[in-house]
């Protein structure tokens, strides 16, 4: 009878009789190491959504001699461009934050990836909590991750997404938006670094057509150009007609000695005061009387002396703005993408035999760790 029985159990009635079996040899052992083991392994042997990672690598560099120390160093030099871990840490926030989120996520397009298809476990739940926030924080554990190596510089962007098509836009907009922040730093970089140069030389050009309109006005309102040439000009002419003074001078001397009654010497007498006045009038013009060129050639000195000191401050300046432009120019960053977003043909994640031992380990070393402890305090009561 006995065995006629055990020939009709059904499995139905095998499975609750193997774990009463199981739960009675040591039930700790049951609820710490074996049931975790096995739901983990029905969810990812079963349930668990196949994750396609699409893989793309860049490098922020600039323009700037660095000390190189690597190889990819070195060929990067090559092309006069040295790497810069200091460009891609902004980059990295960057593409972690909530604005690259919000960028990516237009249309609702990675709410509708990621919470759609997708098991039920590892799916965004717009149904529980459908905040910003909350696809925040799991863009930034599910979705997205970014690695720098510290020795290449080489930046390494992985998008995780339950289709190889959606990985593959999603890496290739965060590309496109890392160089276009890239672009936003360098307008913005050298827009600061030329301003104050740019201001400088404004107001360097408008002191300088301010004093040029100034001293073009001082020689319009005095019929004046040069008043040191003009003066040098005087003053041959007075030289000029002081010789012939002399000579006329001598003449009438001569005459007068030798023929008292000539009648050339009252012509020459005449002469003589005509050269007089000329000469005292050309003396007066240079430097005998108001308004003449010696008083106007102080008021032209400074004039003059401002659009001098007004071109040079012009030129410092525009050699200045020159410099600040070339500066800005030569630390402008550059991000160049060394691997392209790739389509993956194949699911890489989730490693299911690695998550199982890994439960099951867990499992194990808090099963121990109880063991001991409740041994010890079995121990500390007998």
């Amino acid at each position: 009878m006995e065995n006629a029985f055990r020939s009709t159990a059904t499995p139905t009635t095998r499975w609750p009789k193997l774990i009463r079996r199981i739960l009675k040899l040591n039930p700790l052992f049951t609820f710490v190491v074996v049931i975790p083991t096995v739901a983990a392994s029905i969810y990812y042997g079963l349930f668990a959504s196949d994750i396609y990672v699409s893989e793309s690598r860049f490098v922020v560099r600039s323009a700037e001699k660095q000390a190189q120390s690597t190889m990819v160093s070195a060929l990067l030099q090559g092309t006069g461009l040295s790497t810069g871990q200091e460009g891609a840490y902004p980059v990295i926030d960057y593409i972690e934050s909530r604005d690259a989120l919000q960028e990516l996520n237009l249309n609702n397009s990675i709410v509708d990836s990621y919470s759609k298809p997708g098991d039920f476990i590892s799916r965004f739940h717009t149904a529980y909590d459908n905040s910003f926030e909350s696809l925040w924080k799991y863009y930034d554990r599910r979705i997205v991750s970014v690695n720098l190596d510290t020795t290449s510089s080489i930046t390494t962007l992985q998008v995780r997404a339950y289709s190889a098509q959606t990985a593959k836009r999603i890496n290739d907009q965060l590309l496109q938006m890392s160089e276009r922040l890239i672009n936003r730093m360098n307008a913005r970089a050298a827009e600061d670094a030329v301003r104050f140069a740019k201001a400088r030389a404004d107001d360097a050009a408008d002191a300088a057509r301010n004093a040029a309109a100034s001293l073009a006005a001082f020689r319009r309102t005095n019929t004046i150009f040069d008043p040191d040439k003009q003066s040098g000009q005087q003053l041959q002419q007075v030289m000029l007609l002081q010789n012939r003074l002399f000579d006329a001078q001598t003449r009438v001397a001569e005459l007068e000695s030798v023929s008292p009654s000539n009648p050339q010497i009252p012509a020459l007498k005449v002469s003589i005061a005509t050269m007089q006045k000329q000469i005292d009038a050309a003396n007066g013009d240079v430097a005998g009387r108001a308004g003449s060129l010696a008083e106007k050639a102080a008021s032209y000195a400074r004039l003059q002396l401002d659009a001098d000191f007004a071109d040079k401050r012009l030129a410092s300046a525009m050699a200045a703005l020159d410099s600040a432009e070339a500066e800005a120019q030569r630390k402008q960053l550059y991000l160049e993408t060394i691997v392209t977003a790739n389509t993956p043909d194949k699911a890489i994640e989730p490693y299911r035999f690695a998550a199982v031992a890994t439960v099951l380990l867990i499992g194990l070393v808090v099963w121990g760790i109880l063991t001991l402890l409740l041994a010890s305090i079995r121990e500390h009561h007998a």
